[in-house]
């Protein structure tokens, strides 16, 4: 048995089990239990390894913490001016603070910057997020990205190739012009690692500077129609069939597909119907309104 596994007769692993809950990642839910914060039965829990079984009464930061329930994935459409996190240090509003009543807790998948905007997908399940995270599942993110500056055609295509910058390795990134207006200009980019802040910093590098950033798809998720600060639930039967443990071959097919072609020159007024696994969801419930926080 791996040093990860559970074991059946002592129960789950409580580190896994608080991320099932959605109360934060593994790792995230490590760190709780290293700084004291998670208590089993009443008593502080000292090490990740700790076993939990039904009936075991969990609490964090003297909060009970309800068992998992059956998971569930969110789309929702993340405005700027919003911090992707729970608890934000410098008082900045969070996406979960804006988010409608009525939601179960939830973790979010990968994270979009505070002035990025678009699909940003949300999970009750930790374990389910860190899988959709993983750079093996070959999904592509796909950005709709407005610059300004003077834009090299032949350096866009280039980065198919990959590109070292300050010492940091990306891999290739699917990157076209759509539309050109003087000095501004849409582009579509398209990704599959997702690193820290890495289409903001590869377009840099190329000497534009980025005055818009949407998010329109991760993997086979896409944002669609879905309104401005909008969550709609994914499905059950979509994430049943087509997520489980691994994602199938049909669903890898539409997460890798090639880029859209000829998109409205004038940006994302009005993003294209959603297809597959965002089709056949709920109706979209929209979020709190509130005043724009400060940016970086």
């Amino acid at each position: 048995m791996t040093e990860d596994a559970d074991d059946p007769k002592r129960g789950e692993r409580i580190a896994k089990w608080l991320a099932r809950a959605g109360v934060a990642s593994r790792r995230d839910a490590e760190k709780m239990i290293a700084e004291g914060r998670v208590k089993l039965g009443g008593k502080v829990v000292e090490t990740p390894a700790t076993f939990i079984t039904p009936g075991d009464h969990v609490a964090v930061d003297g909060k009970q913490v309800a068992a998992p329930e059956r998971t569930r994935l969110f789309r929702y459409h993340k405005p700027d001016g919003l911090v992707t996190t729970h608890r934000d240090p410098e008082g900045r509003a969070t996406v979960f603070e804006r988010l409608p009543p009525g939601l179960p807790r939830l973790v979010s998948v990968g994270r979009l910057d505070l002035t990025s905007e678009g699909l940003l997908l949300l999970t009750n399940d930790g374990e389910l997020a860190r899988k959709l995270e993983l750079p093996s599942n070959g999904w592509l993110r796909r950005y709709r990205v407005r610059v300004h500056g003077r834009v090299d055609e032949k350096a866009l295509a280039a980065l198919i190739r990959g590109i070292v910058i300050e010492g940091v390795i990306y891999g290739p990134i699917e990157a076209g012009l759509d539309a050109r207006q003087g000095t501004n200009s849409w582009l579509t980019v398209s990704i599959k690692e997702g690193k820290n802040r890495e289409v903001r910093r590869v377009m840099t590098h190329l000497g534009l500077e980025v005055t818009r950033l949407i998010r329109t798809a991760y993997g086979p998720f896409q944002l669609g129609v879905l309104p401005r600060g909008a969550v709609e639930e994914v499905n059950a039967k979509v994430l049943r069939d087509q997520l489980g443990l691994e994602a199938p071959k049909r669903l890898r097919e539409i997460a890798q597909s090639p880029l859209l072609a000829d998109p409205p020159p004038e940006g994302p007024r009005r993003p294209p119907r959603a297809r597959s696994a965002s089709m056949g969801s709920r109706r979209p419930v929209r979020g709190r309104e509130g005043h724009k926080p400060r940016g970086d």
